[in-house]
This record gives C-alpha cells, structure tokens and sequence, in this order.
C-alpha cells in the first residue's frame, strides 16, 4: 500500500467520507426495496462497512479516528427531536398522564424482559448490565451500560438490533391490534424502538413523530435515572 493512500486512511476524513458515503449508498437501497425495515438504512451500513474494514485490514481504531465526528453528533440530532414536539405540544399535554405512566410500564417491561431472557440463558452477570439499557438511544444506552458496568460495545451492538426488530415488527403489530392512531404509533415506536423507531414514525407523519420523540426522551431519561438506582438497592 502507497504511503499517499496510507495517509488518506489514516486522515480523520476518511471515517467520515466512509460512513456517509455508505449511508446514502444504503439509503438509495432501501428506497429502492420501497423502504422496507428488513434493509434499514443503518443495519445496511454496518453490513457493508464491517466486511469492508476486515477485508482491507484496516483497524477499526483508524476508522473511529473520524467516524468519531459523527458518533458525537448523536447527541444534537437526539436533541433536535423536540422539534415535532414542541409543533404538537398542544395534543400532547391532553394525554400527557396516560403518555407517562405507558412509558414507566413500557421501559420497565423491557429492561427486565431482557435481562430475565439473558439470565435464563446462562449469561453472565456483566453481560446482563449490558443488555438491560437496550431500549434507550445510543448515546444514553453507552453512558448507562458504562455507569453501572456494562460492555459498551455490546450494549451499542443490542441497541441497533432492538431498533431494527422494533421497526420491522411494528407495521404487523398495528395492523393486527388495528393501531390507527398516528400518536400511539409514534409513542410505541419511541418507547420500544428509540432513534431507529422515532425516525420510522418521522415517515408516518409529523404528529407520530412528536409522540416518538416525547417516548424516546422520557424512556431515556427514566432509564438513565432508574437502572442504576434499582442495581444500587438490590447490588
């Protein structure tokens, strides 16, 4: 290999020409399988650049270096989601109560589901902390599975599959339950589906969009505060 394309790898440029390259690259697949969640545009990206880095040897720690620029603004664009909100604030505060105590139970059920399935299948104790944090957003899920112990890496890893399972199972789950709804669509997919649900109920409409975010936050912030409160009374 070139010293000039050793150079252009090692530049922080490189990770972030990659990654978005590649997202629009997977984005242009979905639309053209109709938008369908089984080749959501960021499990596409992760499919394509992982084979990628392991078939041209490059460290992953070499591809961070700038894909770290992205992975920060995670924070912002989940800020940015109290946008729809704020437009729908109106019809949010008539089911606010409601909304609340949905979110408490819903973040609740799938904290200790999944650590309950981990822990019957043998997994050990780090990899249930790692797992419980699997329905907030990322950038939350990392700072709570590094809080109380957890493996980020795994962590992050579960969060994407949770939102990906969410995001394809949903459309059938409405359709069976018969959700009509476009704010209890919203609040299901933000609850259980965090960004990857939020963003799903964006293509809904803007209403399902505001309830997402709304789930999404409080899911997060109840997660945040919570998880780590139970594991100090009962750990």
């Amino acid at each position: 290999m070139s010293l000039e394309i050793i150079a252009i790898i090692e530049s922080p440029l490189f990770g972030v020409l990659l990654t978005v390259g590649v997202f629009f690259l997977s984005l242009e697949i979905n639309k053209f399988f109709k938008g369908t969640p089984l080749l959501h545009p960021v499990m596409l990206s992760m499919a394509i650049i992982i084979p990628l880095l392991l078939w041209t040897g490059i460290p992953y720690e070499t591809y961070f270096n700038g894909a770290s620029i992205i992975h920060f603004l995670l924070g912002p664009a989940t800020v940015a989601l109290a946008v729809p909100l704020y437009e729908n604030f109106a019809r949010v505060r008539q089911v606010f109560l409601p909304l609340m105590l949905a979110c408490i139970i819903g973040s609740t059920i799938a904290a200790t589901s999944a650590c309950a399935v981990v822990w019957g299948l043998g997994g050990d104790f780090k990899t249930i902390l790692s797992i419980a944090p699997k329905s907030v957003t990322t950038p939350i899920a990392m700072g709570i599975s590094e809080q109380i112990g957890g493996i980020q890496s795994l962590t992050a890893g579960v969060v994407l599959i949770t939102g990906t399972i969410g995001c394809i199972v949903s459309p059938v789950i409405f359709k069976i339950l018969k959700i009509r709804d476009d704010g209890a669509k919203g609040f299901a997919l933000g609850v259980s589906s965090h960004g990857f649900g939020t963003a799903q109920a964006l293509q809904i409409s803007a209403v399902a969009g505001a309830f997402a975010g709304l789930g999404l936050g409080v899911t997060g912030v109840l997660t945040a505060f919570g998880l780590p409160l139970v594991l100090s009374v009962f750990w």
